[in-house]
């Protein structure tokens, strides 16, 4: 139950996410702005309690026993890199999903990051070799349907969708689908915060380089950009790679991916509330038809299980 707990909070947490990117748009930050300050931030956490987990370990530990934890936590230069190089899809995903926010309203990017979960099954079945049974196919069509209403295209048409965004929003699914899957995979035998902390670090780099950090050196940083850096890199490069390293490895890729559906509803409702973005009936009627189809091959499976287990 905790691990199932960690997961759905790190969903949640990033649903926080796009309201806060689209306020910081607002005051005038570019993208390489708020997710250089996000990862900043998420850095200087991540190693801080890596600290933390090591002070305690030496507290409340004997010399045999903090020996032992130290062979666990302990980490070759091959694992740093591929958990550095598995902290890079998160990276990328944010820096699609908010550039998305640009030319998309924030209930739309949402639900076309959301496209993760079928995209997710799709991933696997292409690395298992095995292509998709009948139950999958049917998730597919009942997500594409729910995204389709909660999208708003049966009420309002096509019209109003700027492409570019729409490309960006999808762009970032399929990143975070490898970021979930990587989650799970990647060195699972060390302790989460040794983990997320590599991780994130492997994610800072690949931005500062795509976005040379000029905030920490013209002053920008302590003004509004600090605030929303901490928001953003606690909910955003904090959070979640803890949460997702401490859960994902237990609890498997597919109840990951319907308690991820939480994220859904948590970023569609501050839409609406803060930044007063219209969401109609039909429209959150597509939302839960896409929580629901998320949900179906695991419901079938574990039904299927009990029927004949």
């Amino acid at each position: 139950m905790k691990y199932m707990l960690s997961v759905l909070l790190g969903a949640i947490s990033y649903g926080i996410l796009s309201t806060i990117v689209v306020k910081a748009y607002g005051k005038g930050y570019v993208l390489g702005e708020v997710v250089g300050s996000q990862l900043l931030i998420g850095f200087l956490l991540a190693w801080g309690l890596v600290l933390f987990t090591k002070l305690r370990q030496k507290s409340k530990k004997g010399a045999a026993d903090l020996r032992s934890d130290e062979s666990v936590s302990r980490l070759t230069w091959k694992q740093r890199l591929y958990l550095m190089a598995a902290g890079t899809p998160s990276s990328i995903t944010g820096l699609l999903y908010y550039e998305s926010l640009r030319y998309i309203p924030n209930s739309l990017a949402i639900l076309l990051l959301f496209q993760f979960t079928w995209m997710g099954v799709l991933l696997h079945s292409i690395i298992q070799r095995r292509r998709p049974n009948g139950v999958m196919l049917f998730t597919l069509v009942v997500l594409l349907g729910g995204t389709v209403l909660a999208a708003g295209i049966v009420e309002q048409g096509m019209s109003r969708f700027n492409w570019i965004g729409v490309a960006l929003g999808l762009s970032a699914a399929v990143s975070y689908s490898m970021f979930i899957w990587l989650s799970g995979k990647a060195v699972p035998t060390v302790h989460p915060s040794y983990r997320s902390a590599w991780m994130i670090t492997g994610g800072m780099l690949i931005v500062f380089l795509l976005f040379p950090p000029q905030f920490l050196f013209n002053g920008q940083l302590w003004g509004d950009l600090i605030l929303f850096g901490l928001m953003l890199g606690l909910f955003g490069a904090f959070l979640p790679p803890v949460l997702f390293a401490i859960g994902v490895p237990h609890i498997g890729e597919g109840m990951t991916g319907i308690l991820g559906a939480s994220e859904l509803p948590v970023a569609v409702l501050l839409s609406a509330i803060v930044l007063h973005e219209h969401v109609s009936a039909l429209q959150w009627a597509g939302v839960l038809l896409v929580i629901v189809g998320v949900a179906l091959p695991e419901m079938l499976k574990r039904i299927k299980s009990l029927k004949f287990g």
